[in-house]
Order: C-alpha cells, then structure tokens, then sequence
C-alpha cells in the first residue's frame, strides 16, 4: 500500500501526528485583548449591554444588578418557555468574587429556578475565566438538561397562632347545651337494574343483520345530498323530507336532516334519532316516540325505519303533543273524538264536492307504522336481497306473508334497488325488451314490445320448443323501486334489453308522450315537454327476484317437492367474474364483454356477434367488465369501477396494434413483425 504524500513529502497521517506529539511549550495561548486585560470588569459588563441591553441597577458595595431576558436559541426546545428572566449580581470584586444569578420567573416553580441558579454556580466554577456572555450562552446551552433535574426540595413557612384558649371556651359551652342528634339527608334508594347480557349467538345475529341493513341503507341513501358517515360508523346524518310538512308544528317545520344512531348491538339495543334544525324542546318528543315505536317493531328494517318516519312525522309530532287518554278526563275524550270525527266528515263531504280531484289509493309500501306487524316486516322484502346488483333470482318459500298490493307478487319481479329519480314523480316500464333463456337448449332469445298485461308467445330459434311470457306493470317511485312482475313459462330471463320508459314530471304531473329509451347503467336526461322542467332517471343496477307461483293463471309451472330457499344466477350479477373472465377464443387476453348498439345484446367481440346473429354487427359504445360484471361506458384500459385491466398486461413484446413496443430485442419470436421493416428508414439502410 503506498501512503498519501503531502505537497512538502509527509502523509497527513505523519502531520497530524507531529502536531498531537509537539511540546507543551510551543502551544499558543489564545490572545485576550488589551481592554480586558486593563479592565476586565468593564469589558464583560460592555459585552453583556450590547448583546441583551439589561436594565442596569446599582447596588450596596458597588455590586451591579442586570436585568434581562434569555430566549432559549435551541428549535428543539422541549418545555414551554418562551423567556427565561434573569437577575445577574455582579460585585465590585469581579472577576476575583464569581457572579451571582438570580431567576425572576414566576410561571416557574422555585425548585426548578433553584437548579438552574445551582447550575450557573457550577458553571462559573468550571469555566474561570471565562466572560459573562460565554456564561451566558453556557447557560443557554445546558438549560434543558438543568429543567430535566429533579425538582429541588424547597421549604414553606406558616405562622402558628395559638388557639387553645378559644377551644378550651367552645368546648365548656358545647358542654352546658344539651347533644343535638346530627341530621342526616334522607337516603333514597333505587332498585337495582341489572344490566341486560346476550348470548354470543344473539350478538353474532344481531351483527350480522346491522351489517346488511346498514348496507341496504347505504345503496339507498349514500349519493343523496346531506348523507354523512361518522368514522366509526354508528351516526349517519340523512336527508329528510316530511310528507306533510305544512301539518307539522312552527317548531318543526324547518327540519332538513335527521341523524340516525344505529348501535352496535341493533337490534338487540334500541334505535335512536336526533332531528337536526330544530330546538330541542320540540324534538325531544318525537325522537322519544319514535325510539318507543322502533323498540316495539324490532322486525322492522333500518330502511322501514326511515320511510316510516318521512311519512308519519306529522303524526308523531301530533301524539306527542297531545297528553295520553288515561290523564283526561272521560267527558274531554269523547268530546275529542266526536270533534275529529266531525271534522273528518266535513272533510270527506268537501272532498266529494270537488269532482275535478282524483283520488289516488294509498301505496302498499306507505302503509302505517303500527297497522300490521306481518305487512310491515315485508314492506322492503324486494329491497333486502344482497346489494351486489346483476340479475340475481331468489326462489322465497310460499308460506311467507306479503303486503296485499294491487298486483299479484307472482312470477319474477324485476326491480332497480339504486335507480336515481331527480325531477321524476313516477316512472313506469311502457314498453319491455327481454332477452330470455330457453329451459330445454339454454339457447338465448329476444323477446320484445312486452306492455302491461300482455302474454307475448314464441318458440326457441334453435330447438322450437314454445315459450311465452307476460309482464305486468308497476309504478316506479322514490318508495319503490319495483318495476312489475314478468310471467314466464319455458324460459328462464336472461338480461334486460333497451327498454322504453316513460317518466312523470314532478314540477306539472304531466307523464311524458313518447318515453325515452334506456338500458341498465345509462343515464338518461332530458326536459319536460309541458312546463320545460329538467329531470334525469338512472338505472345503475337491475335485479329480478322470483316468487312462488301462485293462482289465476300464472304462466310459471308449479313445482314439485318442499320449496326451499335457493339462489341461482342468471346473466349478470354484478361483484362476480363473467365466465372465462370475459375472454373468449377468438380474444384470450380482452377480459370484458361488448353491448351492440345494433341487438342492444352483450358478446365477448364482434366475432362471436357475427357467429350467433344473422345481422352485421354494429359499434359498441358499453362494455361489461369481466372482472365485477358491471356495465359500463366504454374504456380502453381499465373497469371504472374495480379498477382492474380489461386488456391484459401491456408492453409484454406483441405488436398491439400499434400501441405495443417496437423494439426488436423485446418483441417475442412468434409476433409477425419481429422481422419486418418498421417503415422507410429501414428499406434507405
């Protein structure tokens, strides 16, 4: 190894060396200039001034009081102290007599001020000579390690004053009164509540039912305005709009909001609300009585809840006001009644008189709260099936009850659990496209210009087998999201095709002309032809839920053996891969489906378009991803939803019509254009 030589031949090693090794008696000592050396006092007291402008006081023996502040410099500095308030003593005999510090701060306990006065004597101590501003800055240095200490002991002096003769006198005249007994307050005593214990199989139930009702609450109410969430998912602020609100006491009318405290344990532990925009002397009531109707329906779901309360607020704020029947006396009761009863006959005969208003029956899903226990637990019974969307059929077991609506719950019912409704009062199915799926071939068939109650017979186009199929109508609204019930007979429903849908304007009640054309996953907006209002329907997701056949010529087959409870999916479902992942021979690595603007129907590519129609296949604006099955607007890359590619992995050395590599070295050995000419510089070379 050949060492490191300097410009004068010696390695710096050497050098360093020779300094460490050189005799006492050549160190230099470090220069002190000559004011200091003819008045050492002055000098320091001089550098003091300029550097913190004390105010500056003169004591006995010629000794100097310095008053100033010391800011802690260090940015890391630990304990709020924003100044330290400093009192230096400096004899007439300095630097021969050490200087004194005295701590003026009164924010700071005398013990701590005690260690940092102790800590200035030792640093006078192990710095002599050093000036006053070095002790300063010294002091400054070390004055979070001096606060750290322990508090140093400190002691309190009290004045003792003598009072023995003053007992001795209170005591002789306790002695002549006569011993009153002492009162004590009356003790109340309340009885013991215990507190209430579950089983783990009762909490595990009522977990999971919290979880798939707040879930069917959230697919209801989540895009609405207003909706919040607390973190830890027990409060949800939502949206609230009375049906009634010109009935509703002044105190009341302004309500907006509504916030909804779902326990942990729900149902097992009682639903509260709280009504926001309001004073809480007029909404104590209510939210009593509605947590005392909410204990007493436990069956109820979270949304039942909630359309219960937007319907009935009025009748809630009106029981609440009104004192119980047990505190009146009977002759005020029935005086109340024949007055109600009166006044809703006056009603009635005023309404009869106005022949020009239609009166239009109330909607099953709006029935009262408390009317029957069996109708209500089965008010949203097409809403809790799982929020995952597609078309889902559940077969449910036929004993269970039903609300009695004006169409009969048999066949499939087709509902859209998340449709969207701005500026819309109703919405109705005029015109249904179906594409069916035959039961003998599973061969897939379009059947169209469904209209309400309207059996529409045809035959397989592969094996001729005959089906038919009948579609009963529904009113769509922001209580219900059911379209109809569809009646099949030899086929089973595949998915739902462009469909014409005809909506109610909500500003003038006029239902529109034509209709409009849509399919699921589109939004469709357009303007009111009678008042020029401006509404939008959107149908994200599409759902078809089977009931049990029943009478009066349903056209499903009856079925034989015990009904159970099953699940199948048919067509779509979305959260679940499509088959292959959307991939088919023809494109292995495309991993969605394509709708055609010519059928409306969904294939992997326009190959397997052209291989199953007799028509030439037209450009497909809407894809299906085959990862989630959700429909979407068309994407180059990647789902909208599950983020996830829906062309497979790009620059992996194929040519990807033109949007792959092109460098030779990484194309692979079985692409085309490996060995080919990229363009004209290659043919000048």
């Amino acid at each position: 190894m050949i060492p490191i030589r300097t410009r004068g031949g010696a390695s710096p090693r050497s050098s360093r060396q020779a300094v460490s090794d050189a005799p006492p008696s050549r160190v230099v000592p470090k220069p002190v200039p000559d004011r200091e050396v003819q008045d050492a006092r002055g000098y320091h007291l001089e550098q003091l001034r300029r550097r913190y402008a004390p105010k500056e006081t003169s004591l006995a023996n010629g000794a100097v009081s310095l008053v100033f502040d010391l800011a802690p410099s260090d940015p890391d500095f630990p304990f709020a102290l924003d100044r330290l308030e400093c009192d230096l003593h400096v004899p007439a005999a300095y630097p021969t007599k050490p200087p004194q510090l005295h701590i003026k701060n009164d924010d700071i306990p005398r013990g701590y001020a005690i260690n940092i006065e102790k800590g200035w004597d030792r640093l006078v101590e192990e710095k002599r000579g050093a000036t006053l501003l070095a002790l300063t800055k010294a002091l400054d240095r070390n004055l979070e390690s001096l606060l750290s200490e322990q508090k140093a002991e400190t002691v309190k002096l009290t004045i003792f004053r003598d009072t023995r003769h003053l007992d001795s006198k209170q005591a002789a005249e306790s002695a002549k009164e006569p011993a009153k007994p002492p009162v004590q307050p009356p003790v109340v005593r309340r009885p013991y509540v215990p507190e209430e214990s579950y089983s783990r199989d009762q909490i595990a139930e009522a977990k999971a039912r919290r979880a798939q009702e707040v879930r069917q609450l959230e697919a209801r109410i989540s895009r609405s305005p207003g909706y919040q969430r607390s973190s830890d998912g027990v409060i949800y602020t939502l949206p609230l709009e009375p049906k009634r609100r010109a009935n509703l006491p002044v105190g009341l009318q302004p309500v907006q909001s509504v916030q909804l405290i779902i326990p942990l344990l729900y149902p097992l532990q009682s639903l509260r609300i709280l009504l926001s925009d309001v004073d809480s002397e007029d909404a104590e009531p209510v939210e009593e009585l509605f947590s005392q109707k909410a204990t007493e329906q436990k069956q109820m779901s979270l949304t039942s809840h909630m359309n219960y309360l937007a319907q009935n607020l009025h009748t809630l704020a009106k029981e609440a006001q009104k004192p119980t029947a047990k505190s009146l006396p009977a002759a005020e009761t029935a005086a109340d009644l024949d007055q109600e009863a009166m006044e809703a006959e006056h009603s009635s005969t005023l309404d009869d008189g106005k022949g020009h208003i239609h009166v239009i029956p109330r909607p099953p899903e709006w029935s009262y709260y408390g009317a029957d226990a069996s109708e209500s637990s089965e008010e949203d019974s097409y809403d809790e099936d799982d929020q995952d969307g597609g078309a889902a059929i559940e077969e449910e077991r036929g004993d269970d009850p039903s609300l009695p609506t004006q169409t009969a719950e048999r066949g499939i019912a087709m509902s859209f659990p998340s449709i969207e409704l701005h500026g819309i009062e109703l919405l109705q199915v005029s015109i249904l496209n179906l594409s069916v799926k035959c039961s003998r071939c599973k061969t897939l068939n379009e059947v169209t210009g469904l209209r309400d109650n309207l059996e529409k017979p045809s035959i397989c186009k592969k094996c001729a087998t005959p089906f038919a199929v009948r579609f009963r109508q529904e009113l769509i609204h922001q209580n219900s999201t059911r379209a109809g019930f569809i009646d099949a007979s030899g086929c089973t429903i595949a998915d739902l095709l462009s469909s014409t849908f005809m909506p109610t304007c909500s500003n003038c009640s006029t239902p529109s002309s034509g209709g409009f054309l849509s399919v699921r996953g589109e939004t469709t907006t357009n303007v009111c032809r009678a008042c020029h209002a401006r509404f939008t329907f959107s149908l994200p997701d599409l759902k078809f839920l089977a009931y049990s056949p029943g009478g009066g010529g349903a056209l499903l087959p009856p079925t034989s053996g015990p009904r159970r409870k099953q699940e199948r999916l048919v067509g779509l479902h979305a959260g679940e891969p499509l088959p292959n992942r959307g991939a088919c021979a023809h494109y292995r690595r495309s991993y969605r489906w394509f709708r055609f603007s010519c059928c409306a129907r969904v294939y992997p590519c326009d190959r397997c378009h052209d291989e199953a129609e007799a028509h030439a296949n037209e450009w497909a604006n809407r894809m299906v991803c085959g990862w989630c099955s959700r429909e979407q607007r068309f994407s180059v890359e990647s789902c909208a939803f599950c983020g996830r590619s829906v062309i497979g992995k790009r620059g992996k050395g194929f040519w990807e019509g033109g949007k792959g590599t092109r460098d030779q070295r990484l194309m692979r050995r079985n692409d085309k254009r490996k060995y080919r000419r990229l363009g004209p510089a290659k043919k000048d070379d």
